[in-house]
């Protein structure tokens, strides 16, 4: 297996507004079989792939504060995660507005699904302010290359040198050993339709002092 640094150019930065499209097929394709996804979405592959690309896209949409990063190589987007910063992850009420017509477009018991998972979600996100990690995926033939680790990276180094909190959460035990190498703690499990899933906080650290 090769490692994220022997991919040609890899970068990670900021996305651009031109690559949402690109971007959007990443997290459809990185995350199409979470067990969350599963769940709500069904057992078909393809209408999993197909109802993923049509939330994250309401969600890049109507969530206009998120400050995704990205990483590049060969010319390609590779890996992706949202970032709201504090007080931008709940929805307004014009912004719920806006994500119905998505919603419906799932199909009604998707819909009823998702709303459930979404409701389950808001009612675990934490008072304080922090910034909320996700959806972080990484295309599915590239997984376990490390680009997600180099992500991370930089998204842990942002927070730090602001000194906010980190937060997200995740339905993977693997994930949460994956974030926990990168400073966060369960702070919470509770089922997601059926699923368990972990929420997870990150204080931040002194930039100036590595991490023991």
């Amino acid at each position: 297996m090769r490692s994220s640094n022997q991919i040609a150019g890899l970068e990670v930065r900021d996305l651009r507004p031109d690559e949402l499209d690109e971007a959007i097929g990443v997290v459809a394709r990185g995350m199409r079989d979470n067990p969350l996804h599963v769940a709500a979405y069904g057992d078909d592959p393809d209408r999993r792939l197909h109802c993923h690309a049509r939330l994250t896209r309401a969600f890049f949409g109507v969530f206009d504060d998120q400050q995704p990063i990205c990483a590049v190589g060969d010319g390609a987007i590779l890996g992706l995660t949202g970032a709201a910063p504090p007080g931008t992850c709940q929805p307004t009420a014009v912004q719920r507005l806006k994500l119905v017509p998505a919603l419906i477009g799932l199909g009604p018991r998707t819909a009823a699904r998702v709303g459930a998972w979404m409701s389950t979600w808001a009612r675990h996100d934490p008072d304080e302010p922090h910034v909320h990690l996700g959806p972080l995926a990484v295309d599915a033939h590239l997984q376990g290359q490390g680009i997600g680790s180099q992500i991370m990276r930089e998204h842990c180094r942002r927070l730090d040198a602001n000194g906010l909190v980190g937060y997200l959460e995740t339905d993977k035990p693997e994930n949460v050993r994956f974030y926990e190498r990168s400073g966060y703690e369960v702070i919470g499990k509770a089922p997601v339709v059926g699923v368990p899933n972990w929420f997870m906080r990150r204080a931040p650290r002194d930039p100036e002092r590595p991490p023991r």
